[in-house]
Protein backbone atom coordinates (compact mmCIF):
# COMPACT_ATOMS: atom_id res chain seq x y z
CA UNK A 1 0.00 0.00 0.00
CA UNK A 2 1.15 3.54 -0.63
CA UNK A 3 3.13 4.93 2.27
CA UNK A 4 3.14 1.54 4.03
CA UNK A 5 6.91 1.34 4.30
CA UNK A 6 7.11 4.81 5.84
CA UNK A 7 4.40 3.97 8.39
CA UNK A 8 6.15 0.73 9.32
CA UNK A 9 9.41 2.58 9.76
CA UNK A 10 7.72 5.14 11.99
CA UNK A 11 6.15 2.35 14.06
CA UNK A 12 9.49 0.62 14.62
CA UNK A 13 11.14 3.92 15.50
CA UNK A 14 8.39 4.71 18.01
CA UNK A 15 8.77 1.26 19.56
CA UNK A 16 12.52 1.72 19.94
CA UNK A 17 12.00 5.13 21.57
CA UNK A 18 9.50 3.74 24.11
CA UNK A 19 10.35 1.68 27.21
CA UNK A 20 10.65 -2.03 26.27
CA UNK A 21 7.57 -2.96 28.30
CA UNK A 22 5.26 -0.68 26.29
CA UNK A 23 5.33 -2.34 22.87
CA UNK A 24 1.61 -3.05 22.90
CA UNK A 25 0.79 0.58 23.65
CA UNK A 26 3.03 1.77 20.80
CA UNK A 27 1.21 -0.47 18.32
CA UNK A 28 -2.17 0.47 19.81
CA UNK A 29 -1.45 4.19 19.37
CA UNK A 30 -0.39 3.58 15.76
CA UNK A 31 -3.59 1.65 14.99
CA UNK A 32 -5.75 4.33 16.61
CA UNK A 33 -4.01 7.04 14.61
CA UNK A 34 -4.19 5.28 11.25
CA UNK A 35 -7.32 3.14 11.48
CA UNK A 36 -9.39 4.56 14.32
CA UNK A 37 -9.01 1.39 16.39
CA UNK A 38 -11.05 1.49 19.62
CA UNK A 39 -9.62 -1.40 21.65
CA UNK A 40 -6.23 -3.04 21.16
CA UNK A 41 -4.63 -5.86 23.11
CA UNK A 42 -1.95 -8.50 22.75
CA UNK A 43 -2.52 -12.02 24.06
CA UNK A 44 0.17 -14.67 24.52
CA UNK A 45 0.18 -18.26 25.75
CA UNK A 46 1.32 -19.03 29.28
CA UNK A 47 4.22 -21.32 30.14
CA UNK A 48 2.13 -24.48 30.48
CA UNK A 49 0.11 -23.84 27.31
CA UNK A 50 -3.33 -23.77 28.95
CA UNK A 51 -4.17 -20.07 29.26
CA UNK A 52 -3.78 -16.82 27.39
CA UNK A 53 -2.49 -13.70 29.11
CA UNK A 54 -3.95 -10.45 27.78
CA UNK A 55 -1.99 -7.20 27.87
CA UNK A 56 -4.33 -4.32 27.17
CA UNK A 57 -3.78 -0.76 25.97
CA UNK A 58 -7.28 0.66 25.71
CA UNK A 59 -7.09 4.39 26.33
CA UNK A 60 -4.56 7.13 25.72
CA UNK A 61 -1.88 7.06 28.39
CA UNK A 62 -2.67 3.47 29.39
CA UNK A 63 0.35 1.15 29.48
CA UNK A 64 0.09 -2.64 29.01
CA UNK A 65 0.69 -3.65 32.60
CA UNK A 66 -2.70 -5.17 33.50
CA UNK A 67 -2.86 -8.87 32.71
CA UNK A 68 -6.06 -10.85 32.18
CA UNK A 69 -6.03 -14.65 31.93
CA UNK A 70 -8.25 -16.54 29.49
CA UNK A 71 -8.66 -20.29 29.01
CA UNK A 72 -7.11 -21.26 25.66
CA UNK A 73 -8.82 -24.59 24.97
CA UNK A 74 -11.65 -24.21 22.46
CA UNK A 75 -11.36 -20.42 22.25
CA UNK A 76 -11.31 -18.38 19.05
CA UNK A 77 -7.73 -17.46 19.96
CA UNK A 78 -6.79 -21.14 19.91
CA UNK A 79 -8.28 -21.35 16.40
CA UNK A 80 -6.21 -18.37 15.23
CA UNK A 81 -3.00 -19.71 16.79
CA UNK A 82 -3.49 -23.11 15.17
CA UNK A 83 -4.50 -21.85 11.72
CA UNK A 84 -2.24 -18.78 11.73
CA UNK A 85 -5.00 -16.97 9.88
CA UNK A 86 -6.69 -13.68 10.66
CA UNK A 87 -10.19 -13.97 12.15
CA UNK A 88 -12.90 -11.30 11.75
CA UNK A 89 -16.30 -11.22 13.46
CA UNK A 90 -18.89 -8.66 14.66
CA UNK A 91 -18.03 -7.08 18.00
CA UNK A 92 -21.67 -6.86 19.10
CA UNK A 93 -21.69 -3.07 18.96
CA UNK A 94 -21.78 -2.46 15.22
CA UNK A 95 -18.04 -2.79 14.70
CA UNK A 96 -15.62 -5.55 13.78
CA UNK A 97 -13.40 -7.61 16.06
CA UNK A 98 -10.16 -8.60 14.32
CA UNK A 99 -7.83 -11.23 15.77
CA UNK A 100 -4.49 -11.59 13.99
CA UNK A 101 -1.60 -14.01 14.64
CA UNK A 102 1.63 -12.44 15.89
CA UNK A 103 4.35 -14.74 14.57
CA UNK A 104 8.00 -14.73 13.61
CA UNK A 105 9.52 -17.48 11.42
CA UNK A 106 6.84 -19.92 12.54
CA UNK A 107 7.12 -19.05 16.23
CA UNK A 108 3.59 -18.27 17.48
CA UNK A 109 4.23 -15.40 19.88
CA UNK A 110 0.56 -14.62 20.41
CA UNK A 111 -2.36 -12.75 18.82
CA UNK A 112 -3.25 -9.09 18.31
CA UNK A 113 -6.91 -8.25 18.98
CA UNK A 114 -8.32 -5.02 17.56
CA UNK A 115 -11.84 -3.57 17.52
CA UNK A 116 -12.66 -1.36 14.53
CA UNK A 117 -15.77 0.39 13.23
CA UNK A 118 -14.79 -0.43 9.65
CA UNK A 119 -12.57 -3.18 8.23
CA UNK A 120 -12.21 -3.78 4.49
CA UNK A 121 -9.40 -5.81 2.91
CA UNK A 122 -7.03 -2.84 2.94
CA UNK A 123 -7.61 -2.21 6.65
CA UNK A 124 -7.26 -5.91 7.47
CA UNK A 125 -3.98 -5.94 5.57
CA UNK A 126 -2.74 -2.99 7.63
CA UNK A 127 -3.67 -4.79 10.87
CA UNK A 128 -1.76 -7.85 9.65
CA UNK A 129 1.27 -5.65 8.93
CA UNK A 130 1.05 -4.16 12.42
CA UNK A 131 0.89 -7.67 13.94
CA UNK A 132 3.96 -8.69 11.95
CA UNK A 133 5.80 -5.60 13.16
CA UNK A 134 4.70 -6.34 16.74
CA UNK A 135 6.29 -9.79 16.47
CA UNK A 136 9.67 -8.27 15.67
CA UNK A 137 9.22 -5.63 18.37
CA UNK A 138 8.45 -8.22 21.05
CA UNK A 139 11.31 -10.50 19.98
CA UNK A 140 13.62 -7.52 20.46
CA UNK A 141 12.05 -6.03 23.59
CA UNK A 142 11.79 -9.22 25.64
CA UNK A 143 15.58 -9.17 25.91
CA UNK A 144 15.25 -6.06 28.08
CA UNK A 145 12.17 -6.72 30.23
CA UNK A 146 10.67 -9.53 32.31
CA UNK A 147 7.13 -8.41 31.42
CA UNK A 148 6.52 -11.27 29.02
CA UNK A 149 8.32 -13.84 31.19
CA UNK A 150 6.31 -12.71 34.22
CA UNK A 151 3.05 -12.84 32.35
CA UNK A 152 3.64 -16.43 31.23
CA UNK A 153 3.93 -17.66 34.83
CA UNK A 154 0.32 -18.51 35.68
CA UNK A 155 1.42 -21.36 37.96
CA UNK A 156 4.29 -21.64 40.42
CA UNK A 157 7.54 -22.46 38.60
CA UNK A 158 10.22 -24.54 40.31
CA UNK A 159 13.80 -23.32 40.47
CA UNK A 160 14.90 -26.28 38.33
CA UNK A 161 12.32 -25.34 35.68
CA UNK A 162 13.46 -21.69 35.71
CA UNK A 163 17.04 -22.82 35.09
CA UNK A 164 15.95 -25.25 32.37
CA UNK A 165 13.96 -22.66 30.44
CA UNK A 166 17.02 -20.43 30.22
CA UNK A 167 18.76 -23.27 28.37
CA UNK A 168 16.11 -23.60 25.68
CA UNK A 169 16.01 -21.66 22.40
CA UNK A 170 13.93 -18.49 22.70
CA UNK A 171 11.61 -19.81 19.97
CA UNK A 172 10.20 -23.37 20.15
CA UNK A 173 9.39 -23.33 16.43
CA UNK A 174 11.32 -22.45 13.29
CA UNK A 175 10.30 -22.43 9.63
CA UNK A 176 12.66 -22.42 6.66
CA UNK A 177 12.27 -23.39 2.99
CA UNK A 178 13.87 -26.79 3.64
CA UNK A 179 12.17 -27.72 6.92
CA UNK A 180 9.73 -26.89 9.68
CA UNK A 181 10.71 -27.63 13.28
CA UNK A 182 8.86 -27.48 16.59
CA UNK A 183 9.59 -28.70 20.11
CA UNK A 184 8.00 -28.80 23.53
CA UNK A 185 8.43 -30.29 26.99
CA UNK A 186 6.20 -31.05 29.95
CA UNK A 187 5.56 -30.39 32.77
CA UNK A 188 6.72 -26.90 31.77
CA UNK A 189 6.54 -25.51 35.31
CA UNK A 190 8.44 -28.36 37.01
CA UNK A 191 11.00 -29.73 34.57
CA UNK A 192 14.50 -30.68 35.63
CA UNK A 193 16.92 -32.38 33.25
CA UNK A 194 15.49 -32.36 29.73
CA UNK A 195 16.63 -29.88 27.10
CA UNK A 196 16.35 -29.39 23.37
CA UNK A 197 18.31 -27.03 21.16
CA UNK A 198 18.65 -26.04 17.53
CA UNK A 199 20.41 -23.54 15.34
CA UNK A 200 20.40 -22.87 11.62
CA UNK A 201 23.58 -22.07 9.70
CA UNK A 202 23.83 -21.21 6.03
CA UNK A 203 24.11 -24.84 5.00
CA UNK A 204 23.40 -26.88 8.14
CA UNK A 205 20.65 -27.42 10.71
CA UNK A 206 21.99 -28.49 14.12
CA UNK A 207 19.67 -30.27 16.55
CA UNK A 208 20.11 -31.75 20.00
CA UNK A 209 17.88 -33.35 22.58
CA UNK A 210 19.32 -34.30 25.97
CA UNK A 211 18.24 -35.78 29.29
CA UNK A 212 20.40 -35.10 32.34
CA UNK A 213 20.21 -37.59 35.20
CA UNK A 214 17.76 -36.69 37.98
CA UNK A 215 14.80 -34.37 38.39
CA UNK A 216 15.80 -31.45 40.58
CA UNK A 217 18.10 -28.45 40.64
CA UNK A 218 21.14 -30.74 40.46
CA UNK A 219 19.91 -32.16 37.16
CA UNK A 220 19.20 -28.61 35.93
CA UNK A 221 22.77 -27.61 36.77
CA UNK A 222 24.05 -30.74 35.04
CA UNK A 223 21.97 -29.82 31.99
CA UNK A 224 23.48 -26.32 32.08
CA UNK A 225 26.97 -27.77 31.89
CA UNK A 226 25.93 -30.14 29.10
CA UNK A 227 24.22 -27.54 26.93
CA UNK A 228 27.05 -25.06 27.47
CA UNK A 229 29.61 -27.61 26.29
CA UNK A 230 27.52 -28.51 23.23
CA UNK A 231 26.99 -24.89 22.24
CA UNK A 232 30.64 -24.00 22.77
CA UNK A 233 31.71 -26.82 20.47
CA UNK A 234 29.02 -26.08 17.90
CA UNK A 235 29.86 -22.38 17.80
CA UNK A 236 33.51 -23.28 17.29
CA UNK A 237 32.52 -25.03 14.07
CA UNK A 238 32.53 -28.59 15.40
CA UNK A 239 30.50 -31.39 13.85
CA UNK A 240 28.23 -33.77 15.77
CA UNK A 241 31.07 -36.11 16.74
CA UNK A 242 33.25 -33.31 18.14
CA UNK A 243 30.25 -31.86 19.97
CA UNK A 244 29.64 -35.25 21.59
CA UNK A 245 33.24 -35.52 22.78
CA UNK A 246 33.10 -31.96 24.14
CA UNK A 247 29.96 -32.71 26.17
CA UNK A 248 31.41 -36.00 27.41
CA UNK A 249 34.66 -34.41 28.57
CA UNK A 250 32.81 -31.55 30.28
CA UNK A 251 30.73 -33.96 32.34
CA UNK A 252 33.75 -36.09 33.21
CA UNK A 253 35.80 -33.07 34.25
CA UNK A 254 33.26 -30.96 36.10
CA UNK A 255 30.51 -33.31 37.23
CA UNK A 256 29.61 -36.70 38.62
CA UNK A 257 26.40 -36.90 36.67
CA UNK A 258 25.36 -38.65 33.47
CA UNK A 259 23.21 -37.54 30.56
CA UNK A 260 21.82 -39.17 27.47
CA UNK A 261 21.60 -37.24 24.25
CA UNK A 262 21.06 -37.25 20.53
CA UNK A 263 22.95 -34.84 18.26
CA UNK A 264 22.05 -34.25 14.63
CA UNK A 265 23.56 -32.23 11.80
CA UNK A 266 21.34 -31.98 8.69
CA UNK A 267 22.81 -30.75 5.40
CA UNK A 268 20.28 -28.38 3.87
CA UNK A 269 21.39 -29.10 0.30
CA UNK A 270 21.12 -32.89 0.51
CA UNK A 271 18.98 -33.92 3.47
CA UNK A 272 21.84 -36.08 4.74
CA UNK A 273 21.67 -36.22 8.53
CA UNK A 274 24.64 -37.21 10.68
CA UNK A 275 23.66 -38.47 14.14
CA UNK A 276 25.37 -39.34 17.39
CA UNK A 277 23.33 -41.31 19.91
CA UNK A 278 24.59 -41.25 23.49
CA UNK A 279 22.37 -43.75 25.27
CA UNK A 280 19.21 -41.99 24.09
CA UNK A 281 15.83 -43.41 22.90
CA UNK A 282 15.68 -44.03 19.17
CA UNK A 283 14.04 -41.42 16.94
CA UNK A 284 10.79 -42.20 15.17
CA UNK A 285 10.44 -41.64 11.42
CA UNK A 286 7.14 -41.11 9.63
CA UNK A 287 7.69 -41.92 5.96
CA UNK A 288 5.00 -42.72 3.40
CA UNK A 289 2.40 -43.14 6.13
CA UNK A 290 4.45 -45.63 8.16
CA UNK A 291 6.06 -44.91 11.54
CA UNK A 292 9.24 -46.82 12.34
CA UNK A 293 12.04 -46.52 14.87
CA UNK A 294 15.38 -45.38 13.46
CA UNK A 295 17.42 -48.21 14.96
CA UNK A 296 20.72 -46.49 15.64
CA UNK A 297 23.72 -48.04 17.32
CA UNK A 298 23.66 -46.67 20.86
CA UNK A 299 26.81 -45.37 22.54
CA UNK A 300 27.22 -44.90 26.28
CA UNK A 301 25.73 -41.74 27.82
CA UNK A 302 27.79 -38.59 28.25
CA UNK A 303 29.82 -38.65 31.45
CA UNK A 304 30.31 -42.42 31.76
CA UNK A 305 33.85 -42.93 33.07
CA UNK A 306 34.72 -45.83 30.78
CA UNK A 307 36.57 -46.26 27.50
CA UNK A 308 34.10 -45.12 24.88
CA UNK A 309 34.11 -43.99 21.29
CA UNK A 310 31.13 -42.10 19.95
CA UNK A 311 29.99 -43.17 16.52
CA UNK A 312 28.57 -41.00 13.76
CA UNK A 313 25.70 -42.59 11.86
CA UNK A 314 23.88 -41.39 8.77
CA UNK A 315 20.23 -40.96 7.86
CA UNK A 316 19.14 -39.57 4.51
CA UNK A 317 15.94 -37.58 4.85
CA UNK A 318 13.46 -37.53 1.98
CA UNK A 319 10.98 -34.75 1.16
CA UNK A 320 7.81 -35.45 3.11
CA UNK A 321 9.59 -37.17 6.01
CA UNK A 322 8.67 -36.34 9.60
CA UNK A 323 11.39 -37.12 12.17
CA UNK A 324 10.43 -37.25 15.85
CA UNK A 325 13.02 -36.99 18.63
CA UNK A 326 11.97 -37.66 22.20
CA UNK A 327 13.18 -38.30 25.73
CA UNK A 328 12.31 -41.40 27.75
CA UNK A 329 9.64 -39.46 29.66
CA UNK A 330 7.47 -39.78 26.53
CA UNK A 331 7.52 -43.58 26.90
CA UNK A 332 7.98 -44.53 30.55
CA UNK A 333 5.45 -45.43 33.27
CA UNK A 334 1.97 -44.09 32.57
CA UNK A 335 3.11 -42.44 29.33
CA UNK A 336 3.68 -45.93 27.93
CA UNK A 337 -0.09 -46.24 27.52
CA UNK A 338 0.03 -43.70 24.68
CA UNK A 339 0.28 -45.25 21.22
CA UNK A 340 2.83 -42.77 19.92
CA UNK A 341 3.04 -44.34 16.46
CA UNK A 342 -0.73 -44.11 15.97
CA UNK A 343 -0.85 -40.53 17.23
CA UNK A 344 2.03 -39.56 14.94
CA UNK A 345 0.14 -41.03 11.98
CA UNK A 346 -3.09 -39.32 13.03
CA UNK A 347 -1.39 -35.91 13.20
CA UNK A 348 0.72 -36.29 10.06
CA UNK A 349 -1.13 -33.46 8.29
CA UNK A 350 -0.80 -31.10 11.27
CA UNK A 351 1.87 -28.43 11.62
CA UNK A 352 4.78 -29.69 13.76
CA UNK A 353 3.84 -27.30 16.60
CA UNK A 354 0.35 -28.86 16.69
CA UNK A 355 1.82 -32.35 16.53
CA UNK A 356 4.07 -31.50 19.50
CA UNK A 357 1.09 -30.21 21.41
CA UNK A 358 -0.94 -33.35 20.64
CA UNK A 359 1.89 -35.65 21.73
CA UNK A 360 2.72 -33.88 24.99
CA UNK A 361 -0.97 -33.46 25.86
CA UNK A 362 -1.59 -37.18 25.32
CA UNK A 363 1.31 -38.06 27.63
CA UNK A 364 0.10 -35.64 30.30
CA UNK A 365 -3.44 -37.03 30.08
CA UNK A 366 -2.19 -40.62 30.30
CA UNK A 367 -0.35 -39.69 33.50
CA UNK A 368 -3.38 -37.78 34.84
CA UNK A 369 -1.39 -34.55 34.73
CA UNK A 370 1.33 -35.86 37.06
CA UNK A 371 4.50 -36.90 35.25
CA UNK A 372 7.30 -38.53 37.24
CA UNK A 373 9.86 -37.67 34.55
CA UNK A 374 10.24 -34.81 32.09
CA UNK A 375 8.85 -35.54 28.64
CA UNK A 376 10.31 -33.73 25.64
CA UNK A 377 9.60 -34.05 21.93
CA UNK A 378 10.96 -32.42 18.76
CA UNK A 379 9.20 -32.76 15.42
CA UNK A 380 11.11 -32.05 12.19
CA UNK A 381 9.33 -31.93 8.84
CA UNK A 382 11.78 -32.20 5.95
CA UNK A 383 10.56 -30.41 2.79
CA UNK A 384 13.68 -30.97 0.75
CA UNK A 385 16.53 -28.93 -0.69
CA UNK A 386 15.64 -25.58 -2.25
CA UNK A 387 17.79 -25.22 -5.33
CA UNK A 388 18.45 -21.72 -6.62
CA UNK A 389 17.78 -20.90 -10.27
Amino acid sequence: MEGGDLELGELLAAAEAAPPGESVYVVARDLRKRLGAERVSFLFVDLIGERLVRLTAEVEGDTPDRAQRIELQGSVYDKVLRSQRQHVEPDGQGGRRVITPVSNRGDCIGVLEVTLQYADDTVLGQVAEAAHALAYIIVTDRRFTDLYHLGRRTTKTSLAAEIQHQLLPSAPCCEAPQFTLAAGLVPADDIGGDTYDYTLDRDMLHLSITDAMGHDTNSALLATLLVGALRRARRSGCDALAQAHSAHEALLTHSRGLATGQLLCVELETGICELVNAGHPWPLLLRDGTVEEVRLAVNLPFGVAAPTSFRVQELRLRPGDRLILLTDGMQERGAGAVDLAALIRDTRAAHPRDAVRALTTAVLDACHGSLKDDATVMVLDWHGPQHKD
